[in-house]
């Protein structure tokens, strides 16, 4: 064997054994290089004579092609094999079942969930949405909703007071949505029919009462309306609300300083094992509170009480969200907790309607 054949099998041999791209192109360069092996033969051809260089240049360039030939065969081999191995490592099954997008992962909270449901059920009785700022006056929250200066009622709100002006006055977070109810006979002539969802503000904290809440309160102002129309909103909402066809009614006697006369009113409902079932059974719950609206509050809004009259309701929203979802802790509405909302809450593209269904 020739010095010539014995480097082409060495360079064979080192090609087809090279483990990557990186060994190959340094066996191209100790092969093909300025100072390679086959480059340091390709020069000693000026030393030869004529008759040598027709014989020996014919071999080394023969010998170069194949080298140069073996080599970019083998960076394409190798380059098939990284792609093969890339394919299989990043690979991506079809299979699984596609990764939820936000409108999908997202969650409504229950809160805003029975705000929507509220709208949607007393929109379609004609009612629309009034709303108004948290920071109240006294005379809004209290005076004008005829609570006397030191009368007890005052005392059972747990009002928040914020500190004293420098006149001495002090405003307050409102501790019921009723000071809507005032600003809105202010500014709009009747007939109203309104309902007022929002944020409310005591100091009380407990499984079933946090420092702040929901409340939702209704209020309906002209010449005719009577107990009668008030029952008929109620009994319509709870059918609607709590999605039964019946639903059993009482009224009790109660009092608030805002209506005369003053009822709660209790619903039917089935308190067998760990659930309340709402439209049956013997047992009684509390839902709302209601009345007529008082004379004075006519008179404080500037309405002639001979004239005017109406009802008024209010009830908690957080509470009839736990009725009818069976949540059973207040205080979980506000932790911010992933796993609870996960859970309890509600897919943000799935409006309530009425036609549709309020918690499909």
């Amino acid at each position: 064997m020739t010095d010539l054949d014995r480097l082409e099998s060495d360079l064979t041999a080192a090609i087809a054994g090279a483990g990557d791209e990186a060994a190959l192109e340094e066996l191209r360069v100790a092969a093909l290089g300025k100072k390679g092996s086959i480059s340091e033969e390709m020069k000693s051809l000026g030393t030869m004579s004529p008759d040598e260089r027709k014989v020996m240049g014919p071999k080394l360039n023969g010998l170069k092609a194949r080298v140069t030939e073996a080599i970019s065969a083998r960076r394409e081999e190798l380059r098939e094999v990284a792609l093969t191995e890339r394919l299989a490592r990043e690979s991506v099954d079809v299979t699984l079942p596609v990764r939820p997008g936000p409108s999908d992962a997202g969650r409504i909270h229950p809160i805003s969930q029975v705000i929507d449901e509220l709208t949607a059920i007393y929109s379609d009785m004609g009612f629309t949405i009034a709303e108004g700022p948290d920071i109240e006056t006294d005379y809004y929250n209290f005076t004008a909703l005829n609570f006397p200066e030191g009368h007890p009622a005052r005392e059972m709100h747990d009002t928040f007071f914020l500190p004293e002006k420098e006149d001495g006055s002090r405003r307050l977070l409102r501790t019921h949505t009723s000071p809507v109810q005032i600003h809105t006979m202010e500014k709009s002539p009747p007939p109203i029919r309104i309902i007022i969802p929002g944020r409310t503000y005591r100091c009380d904290s407990d499984q079933t009462h946090t420092p702040m809440f929901h409340q939702v309160e209704g209020l309906v102002i002209d010449k005719v309306s009577h107990v009668g129309h008030m029952k008929w909103v109620h009994e319509e909402f709870c059918k609607a609300f709590f999605e039964v066809d019946e639903v059993k009614m009482r009224f009790r006697p109660s009092f608030f300083p805002f209506t005369e006369p003053s009822m709660e009113l209790d619903i039917g409902c089935d308190r067998t094992g760990d659930e309340v079932r709402l439209g049956q059974g013997d047992d009684w719950m509390e839902i709302l509170g209601c009345g007529m609206v008082h004379p004075n509050v006519l008179r404080n809004c500037g309405l002639d009480p001979d004239e005017y009259q109406g009802f008024a309701w209010g009830m908690g929203i957080d509470r009839i969200a736990m009725l009818k979802y069976g949540m059973p802790d207040l205080r979980a509405f506000f932790d911010a907790d992933i796993r609870w909302l996960t859970h309890y809450g509600f897919r943000p593209l799935d409006l309530p309607t009425l036609f549709g269904g309020l918690s499909a």
